[in-house]
């Protein structure tokens, strides 16, 4: 499947794959960085930014046949993989079927037991009708300091920091995404992220210790879904660690996916 993507950059590929309702302009305020020092191509998944959405059913299951078809379609295979909530748990997907190389997994979800499932769907279905609702005076309220943190303090430990134009493109992305309520359910009530004890290339695990919408306590899971990874905590940073410590964000994604010698030769 074609999906919308932009490069950037020159050097060893590296993919970014962004959540649910976002697109490739999440990933924002660690491009630059990234495509210093790699070819960084970055996606909107199916249903999301300007990528149609896919026929049928919507799932972590058939978004990875389509990034996998996508990847085929473009050369790309064992390419150097990072992605946020959502698309986190779309590249540790991708990692577990040997689809790719060098894994970052962002705040993944998945995670979730129990009360866990219902806290997640219950702060998200009312957040994206409030804001869909206020599309039309979104530019002015995501102008404001006050209106970011108002608006994305779900996903940042501290939205009046990012930039109007960052806060604006995802939130339009997120109300107009076809895809987001079956998603939202699917994450929520669908079968959990499945582990497995090796994957081809390295996993890193990056969580946020201030993270509203997959609790910093599920990393403990993950880890012991994907034995093999290594876990970051961002310190103070939200569900959106990108967002909140851009450089530090930057410097995670390089080193885990950074090619060794004997690799390059």
């Amino acid at each position: 499947m074609e999906m919308h993507h932009i490069r950037r950059g020159t050097g060893e590929p590296l993919l970014l794959v962004h959540g649910l309702g976002g697109s490739w302009r999440t990933w924002t305020p660690v491009l630059d960085e990234l495509a210093a020092e790699r070819e960084v191509i970055a996606v909107d998944l199916p249903g999301h930014g300007e990528t149609p959405p896919l026929f049928g059913e919507v799932s972590i299951d058939t978004l990875a046949g389509a990034v996998t078809s996508f990847l085929d379609a473009h050369d790309l295979e064992g390419v150097d993989v990072v992605g946020n909530s959502m698309g986190g748990r779309l590249v540790l997907e991708l990692a577990r079927r040997g689809t790719v190389g060098a894994t970052v997994a962002l705040d993944p979800g998945g995670f979730w037991t129990g009360w866990e499932r219902y806290f997640f769907y219950a702060t998200l279905a009312p957040s994206i009708r409030l804001v869909r609702a206020l599309q039309p005076v979104m530019d002015r309220l995501t102008a404001s300091a006050v209106g970011r943190t108002l608006l994305l303090a779900q996903l940042s430990a501290r939205p009046w920091e990012l930039s109007a134009d960052v806060a604006r493109e995802e939130l339009r992305t997120f109300a107009g995404s076809p895809s987001f309520d079956e998603l939202l359910r699917r994450l929520a009530f669908g079968p959990g992220q499945p582990g497995t004890d090796s994957t081809p290339g390295p996993v890193v695990i990056g969580w946020g210790s201030k993270d509203r919408v997959t609790l910093p306590r599920q990393a403990k899971r993950a880890v012991n879904r994907f034995p093999s990874a290594q876990v970051y905590w961002f310190e103070g940073c939200g569900h959106y660690p990108h967002w909140d410590a851009p450089d530090e964000a930057a410097r995670v994604i390089l080193v885990a996916t950074a090619r060794n010698e004997k690799d390059a030769s």
